[in-house]
């Protein structure tokens, strides 16, 4: 399984000097099998989709997006994925199953559409369908997928598992585990929909938006870089990636972050654009 970064903010995009070596794009990794040239499955569409057409070197995309939530950070980059908005492109989006009943296309119609937007999702070129998933464990583009319901505030999300036989990675952009209450060490509880998800991950992809001391903006619906690691180390995770990081977090602080946990296990990565993992 090859992992590749393609945005790796939250909330919103971060230009501007202070954001160069990490980059400044919003959530998005594409996933690979070993045997492929080209990723099949991305998971969540935010600015960083648009670095993935580099990466197919103008071909058109032929695979899935599946999507964690709808806030617009995870969702914003879809219409400007050129090569998904392509006459011969095949893509199939998958987002979590809404409380409301409303279909898929219809939630993402929801920002996607005038007066707010130009164009609907179902005016994308090529061949697009929209679909939900619930929780519960599926087949996407040859990887085993299981999906669980993690707390975040503002829509339902997912967290997911991916394996193809061989690797496995946890993916968990967004999560607030303050929600369930403050947990031994006061960065969470440790429930069993995240430890389901990364037990004996190769990798886990975890929201890190918070420092210690911001803890106290985690009911926005985030967690503390640290509750990451902590939960690697319960559920035995083999290394973890901290992801979707907040968009003033510099380059200089994400280095002292990096250096924080330089000599800690499981192994401790600082997710950056371009970045690539191969399991």
């Amino acid at each position: 399984m090859r992992i590749t970064f393609c945005g790796v903010r939250g909330s919103t995009s971060a230009p501007g000097v202070g954001f160069v070596r990490y980059g400044g794009h919003t959530s998005c990794i594409a996933i690979s099998h070993d045997d492929a040239s080209a990723p099949t499955l991305i998971l969540d569409a935010g600015s960083g989709l648009r670095r993935l057409t580099s990466l197919l070197a103008g071909m058109p995309f032929d695979g899935s997006i599946m999507l964690s939530h709808l806030h617009w950070d995870h969702t914003l980059g879809l219409p400007f994925f050129a090569a998904g908005d392509n006459l011969d492109a095949c893509v199939n989006v998958l987002l979590p199953e809404q409380e409301s009943g409303l279909s898929a296309v219809a939630v993402l119609a929801g920002v996607m559409r005038p007066p707010y937007f130009p164009i609907e999702p179902t005016d994308l070129r090529g061949e697009w369908t929209f679909d939900t998933v619930s929780s519960g464990e599926r087949e996407v583009e040859g990887f085993t997928v299981l999906a669980r319901e993690i707390p975040h505030m503002g829509g339902r999300t997912f967290g997911y598992r991916l394996s193809d036989g061989h690797s496995t990675l946890a993916y968990m952009p967004d999560h607030c585990p303050t929600m369930l209450g403050p947990g031994e060490d006061g960065l969470g509880e440790y429930h069993a929909a995240a430890i389901e998800l990364a037990q004996d991950a190769d990798v886990l992809v975890h929201d890190a938006l918070l420092f210690p001391e911001e803890i106290s903006e985690a009911s926005f619906g985030h967690s503390v870089a640290d509750y990451a690691v902590g939960l690697a180390r319960r559920a035995q995770t083999r290394s973890v990636v901290l992801f979707h990081h907040r968009y003033d977090r510099t380059d200089d602080a994400l280095d002292e972050l990096a250096h924080r946990f330089a000599d800690v296990s499981p192994t401790v990565r600082v997710a950056a654009e371009g970045q690539v993992l191969d399991l």
